[in-house]
């Protein structure tokens, strides 16, 4: 009996993970609408995509992808420079400033002081639940540390999947989960892209899509 469930229960996961779809993004000037950010840099092997910094937040939307839930998978790599390396990924997004967001603050990775490292990981919806209103209001509850610790100036992986409630975010190395949290925002919009914070570069690179 016990023999016939985990056949059951095999089955089951093959069938999932042939019904998940993989789809591999090409990151390229014109696969992509830069929106207050410019590329300075972009190589084919890996495909790797560098993004300059500019006051503000800024992003590079791809095109002709339709995204609402599944799962998205990259490399990132910020700086080691305090207050002026936030990188990520942008989804449901609307218009230049009203999306959601999950991003990563590479120089508080490594960081000595524990209430930092805390502020490695950050979920936003702008433009009313920035990080600021999150962290005075639900102290601790959108963001997190990163336990491996990368190199603050080292790539990184990461998923993020993210359903109609949640968004969940894993370290692709490890598989550990970073933080797990309920959407602030009503799934409205299909489009997604990388994107980087207040005066931030950002390099990207290997962006897949699973659904």
């Amino acid at each position: 009996m016990k023999k016939k469930i985990l056949l059951l229960m095999i089955s089951f996961v093959m069938l999932s993970l042939l019904n998940c779809s993989s789809k591999t993004i090409h990151l390229t000037s014109e696969n992509l609408d830069v929106r207050n950010r410019e590329i300075v840099s972009i190589n084919s092997d890996p495909n790797t995509i560098v993004l300059n910094n500019q006051k503000g937040d800024g992003m590079a939307i791809i095109k002709d992808l339709d995204f609402d839930t599944g799962i998205i998978e990259l490399e990132l790599k910020g700086e080691n420079t305090p207050g002026k390396s936030f990188v990520g990924i942008a989804f449901n997004i609307q218009n230049d400033s009203t999306y959601e967001a999950v991003y990563f603050r590479p120089f508080n990775f490594k960081s000595e002081e524990k209430i930092r490292r805390e502020h490695s990981v950050q979920y936003i919806f702008h433009p009313t639940y920035t990080w600021r209103f999150l962290r005075t209001n639900n102290e601790g509850q959108y963001e997190a540390e990163y336990p491996r610790q990368p190199s603050p100036e080292d790539w990184f992986g990461v998923q993020i999947k993210i359903d109609d409630r949640k968004v969940y975010v894993y370290d692709k190395e490890t598989n550990t989960e970073l933080l797990s949290i309920k959407r602030l925002s009503p799934q409205v919009s299909d489009r997604i892209g990388l994107w980087t914070g207040f005066n931030s570069k950002g390099e990207f690179r290997n962006l897949k899509i699973m659904k």
